[in-house]
């Protein structure tokens, strides 16, 4: 894409999504925008994760506000940008009785009933999802509302539409050495804008590292896998299981989860150690998006692990009727994550931003996050 002029209303640095958001809600807003980013195309966790846009389970609160905002922009914007949605909605299958209860829970939540959830029995859930492995099935968590795109492509498409329809200014393969706000140094020169957003995810030690650990950011690793069923093989929604109900906060600090979290320490130690729970969310292809596992630390190693690719498979087996298969991709990603926050969005002067999602709801809530950055601003 072709450099602009050196002076803007805003000046957003990182392209992935959370950038790519703020960029869209300053355009939208009739501001005269720029995006920097190091690198030469989006290659980290934005295009590294499900293209699962979640709201069932997020944490009551922003995050869950924040992700149902942003599932709209989503819904609305797909189009317009030629992103398909995948498929839609999910299934989430309770194997226990204490799942049972953390579901029953969820559902006198007005998250569940704000958006229409259901939860089945395992006979009406054969008839809607008959992909699903419901031999052991207490009951099935669906919600509509979830969206699914392929992230690979989604991030390119919406970059090329801020572009060429809200005429924001990219420039690509520049690091961004300084935000002195109206001023930003680039590796290539000098830049000015009234306001600056830093949007730059897991880059915990370069601009604005300060306030990465006022917040106690660390690196979270998970690894991921692309599954080809061997026969034709059809997936209605996203899928996920018990385990996802002590990771996910609007399930998890429901009182009736420290139970279930007991009990998967006896039944699934391994791969609660591994921070592994089940998501299977399907492409325009037929193959299988599955995964995922949380490994932290001040620096992950780069090194994915065979034992955890083979139990996050074994979960897979047993939520869904896959007999053969065949891996065809394996991939890690990254984003940073802190103990206390999902996001933070920090004012380190009048003119300046730096909003960071730290957990991995990039995706789902980045247009929500956005929003508020402006709506408080």
């Amino acid at each position: 894409m072709t450099v602009g002029p050196a002076n803007f209303d805003v000046i957003v640095v990182g392209a992935g999504i959370v950038g790519l958001a703020h960029a869209y809600e300053a355009a939208r807003r009739g501001l005269k925008v720029c995006v920097i980013d190091r690198d030469a195309a989006c290659v980290s966790a934005s295009i590294r994760n499900f293209g699962f846009v979640t709201v069932t389970g997020q944490g009551a609160g922003d995050t869950w506000r924040r992700a149902r905002h942003a599932r709209d922009v989503w819904a609305e914007v797909a189009p317009k940008a030629g992103i398909a949605v995948v498929h839609q909605g999910l299934n989430l299958v309770a194997t226990r009785d204490k799942a049972l209860d953390v579901l029953q829970a969820f559902m006198q939540t007005e998250m569940a009933q704000s958006v229409d959830c259901e939860l089945w029995t395992a006979e009406q859930a054969a008839r809607h999802a008959p992909e699903l492995r419901l031999d052991k099935a207490q009951a099935v968590l669906h919600s509509p509302i979830d969206l699914r795109v392929e992230s690979r492509d989604a991030i390119a498409q919406l970059t090329r539409w801020l572009a060429e329809q809200l005429q924001v200014t990219f420039r690509f393969g520049e690091a961004v050495l300084e935000v002195a706000t109206p001023k930003v140094v680039t590796a290539k020169g000098q830049l000015h804008a009234e306001r600056v957003v830093v949007c730059t995810n897991a880059d915990i030690h370069g601009l604005y590292r300060a306030l990465f650990a006022k917040h106690q950011v660390q690196l979270c690793q998970l690894q991921m896998l692309r599954v080809q069923p061997a026969s034709a093989f059809r997936l209605n929604a996203s899928v996920m299981g018990d385990l996802s109900l002590v990771r996910y906060h609007g399930y998890s600090k429901l009182p009736q989860a420290q139970a279930l979290l007991e009990q998967l320490q006896q039944e699934e130690g391994e791969s609660l150690a591994q921070g592994i729970h089940l998501i299977a969310v399907q492409s325009a292809d037929g193959s299988l998006v599955v995964g995922d596992s949380h490994h932290y630390g001040a620096a992950v190693q780069p090194f994915a692990q065979d034992h955890v690719d083979a139990l996050m498979l074994r979960h897979m087996q047993e939520a869904l009727h896959i007999e053969d298969y065949r891996v065809t991709e394996r991939w890690v990603g990254i984003y940073p994550s802190a103990p206390h926050t999902d996001c933070f969005i920090e004012a380190p002067d009048a003119a300046t931003r730096v909003a960071i999602v730290t957990s991995g709801t990039g995706a789902s809530t980045g247009f929500g996050v956005a929003h508020d950055t402006f709506a408080h601003w």
